[in-house]
């Protein structure tokens, strides 16, 4: 399943929509309008297996990573969020949502930073894998 969070914009979760990717968004189909950040982890977990994106840059850390989920910060301009949530989804590394589980992903114009359980460091990786 993909959740998006509710600072991802409605045009842009109706172009993910028009691409044919299933989403849901926190507010409309899942959770409740106005959830605090504190409560999206646990909202996740019940969810799970998930992935969710968000643009809040606060969600890129280590500790957040987890086996049943997989959260991807992106970080672009709001009207350009679709596109990488698509290119995310369609990148070779995270097509799959086994792939992503257990991931905490930076997403952004110039490629992808990814934080694994029990990494020493973030990686990055480029968008042609």
């Amino acid at each position: 399943m993909n959740v998006l969070d509710e600072n991802i914009p409605e045009n842009q979760r109706q172009l993910l929509r028009g691409w044919r990717i299933p989403v849901r968004q926190i507010g409309h189909e899942v959770g409740r309008s106005g959830t605090k950040d504190a409560a999206i982890i646990p909202l996740l977990h019940r969810l799970s297996p998930v992935t969710f994106f968000t643009r809040d840059l606060g969600f890129y850390e280590q500790r957040l990573c987890h086996a049943g989920y997989c959260i991807v910060v992106v970080a672009v301009g709001q009207c350009e969020a679709a596109s990488i949530i698509r290119r995310v989804l369609r990148h070779p590394e995270l097509r799959t949502s086994a792939r992503r589980l257990g991931k905490v992903i930076r997403a952004s114009q110039t490629g992808l930073r990814i934080w694994e359980p029990h990494a020493g460091e973030d990686v990055a990786i480029g968008w042609r894998a």
